[in-house]
């Protein structure tokens, strides 16, 4: 933890993912003030037709990406929506992905619920330096 999974349509190269990966990291990591070991990013790649969304009420279905955020509780508003924007820009830039067809979604846990064998156990609540 945290665990961020984006879910597209499309089909990408390991490279795009690859520096998608490392920079959604280095983002989160700058911004929420956290290990950037503990931080795993899967991109999932459904294939065309797999993500729907209705974008207008009386409208049909439109291909849409999904990004779940699996954070530590107690974030401000504020910081999580800094956060979307942000890595939002990152997969518009290097994916191609359109905002307006990008939602962002945050499921947030105690460090007791995120384990990392390599890290010593449980995250802390807060890492060092955090405010």
């Amino acid at each position: 933890m945290p665990y961020l999974q984006l879910d597209v349509n499309g089909h990408y190269s390991a490279e795009q993912k690859k520096r998608l990966a490392a920079k959604m990291s280095e983002t989160y990591s700058s911004m929420m003030s956290v290990d950037i070991r503990r931080i795993s990013v899967a991109i999932r790649e459904l294939g065309a037709d797999g993500v729907w969304r209705i974008a207008e009420p009386d409208g049909e279905p439109l291909p849409v990406s999904v990004m779940m955020l699996d954070i530590r509780k107690g974030r401000p508003p504020e910081l999580r929506m800094a956060l979307a924007k942000a890595l939002c820009a990152l997969c518009a830039e290097i994916l191609g992905l359109r905002e307006d067809r990008l939602n962002v979604e945050f499921t947030q846990h105690s460090g007791d619920e995120m384990y990392h064998p390599s890290l010593g156990g449980f995250s802390p609540e807060w890492e060092p330096g955090e405010q």
